[in-house]
């Protein structure tokens, strides 16, 4: 095998997209079970603006199944040995593979947030990316559940969609004095008071309710995620880490251990499908290229 990719999102498919075309033999395992299978619609991605993950993930399977070198397996991997030109790969199901090369794409996963109605929403009036959900609710009255810098920054962000907007902190702001002020300016709402409960009808937000008993009407709301990496195999290997979970990588997908690529949401905190295909593409290429020269070399 000349490469294994772990992870089938949007990065995972495209550099077995590129690979297969090149010729290379790929194995992407894959669990089935993305980030965004919560949400309707996938936006952003031209030509595939409003598509649901799981459309747009059969019709990447069914494109790349014109490439025979190119095989998924529904499995997760759980170890991963060895070296550059020696990979070896084991999965849950007990089958090991080996590669060259290895692409890690396995992006984010959702820790649990213990908001109670926060599940009931997320992914249908509840978002966390405004450059990917904001237009559906554009001029809407929103509450953003976030605090701290990050606070301020999601604020800055949504003005561009909407200019009715509240902030619930679920607890202490963590703002400083600066960033208090700076809010104050602008006229956004703030409470701190914790968040007893969001009410809902069928997936859409009516209101968030506070434990202090102040009710604060809306149609949707942009919140924080806690997030943790798809897969810790990456620091198995010695793989430099971001704080954020994220593996660090160059321009080009290579991380600080040869013959190991990263690429999408495992790669970076600029969580967009058409950005994680993106990468996927470039570390497609990136890695055909090193297999190639490789070879000529060998001869």
């Amino acid at each position: 095998m000349d490469v294994i990719i772990i992870g089938g999102g949007p990065a995972g498919l495209n550099a077995a997209l590129v690979l297969g075309r090149a010729r290379r033999n790929v194995v992407v395992i894959d669990e089935g079970r993305p980030r965004n299978r919560v949400t309707r619609e996938t936006h952003g991605f031209l030509s595939r603006d409003g598509i649901s993950p799981s459309e747009f993930r059969r019709i990447a399977k069914e494109q790349i199944s014109a490439y025979p070198g190119v095989q998924f397996v529904e499995d997760s991997a759980v170890s991963v040995t060895g070296s550059d030109g020696q990979f070896q790969v084991t999965t849950a199901q007990g089958i090991s593979y080996r590669s060259r090369k290895l692409l890690f794409a396995a992006g984010m996963k959702d820790l649990p947030v213990d908001i109670n109605g926060l599940a009931d929403v997320y992914g249908k009036s509840a978002f966390v990316c405004p450059f990917c959900d904001g237009w559906e609710l554009r001029d809407q009255p929103l509450v953003l559940i976030v605090k701290g810098a990050r606070g301020l920054h999601l604020a800055k962000m949504l003005a561009g969609w909407t200019d009715s907007y509240t902030i619930c902190t679920n607890g202490p702001d963590e703002w400083t004095d600066e960033e208090r002020e700076e809010l104050a300016r602008h006229n956004v709402p703030t409470y701190d008071s914790p968040i007893e409960r969001i009410e809902s009808s069928e997936g859409l937000v009516e209101r968030v309710v506070l434990m202090d008993g102040s009710i604060i009407p809306c149609k949707g709301i942009f919140f924080a995620p806690k997030l943790a990496a798809g897969s810790e195999l990456p620091q198995t290997l010695g793989c430099e880490m971001k704080e954020s979970g994220a593996v660090v990588v160059d321009a080009f997908g290579k991380t600080n251990i040869a013959g190991v690529y990263s690429a999408g949401d495992a790669a970076t905190e600029m969580h967009q499908a058409i950005a994680a295909a993106a990468m996927g593409s470039l570390a497609g290429a990136m890695m055909t290229g090193e297999l190639l020269m490789e070879t000529w070399n060998s001869r």
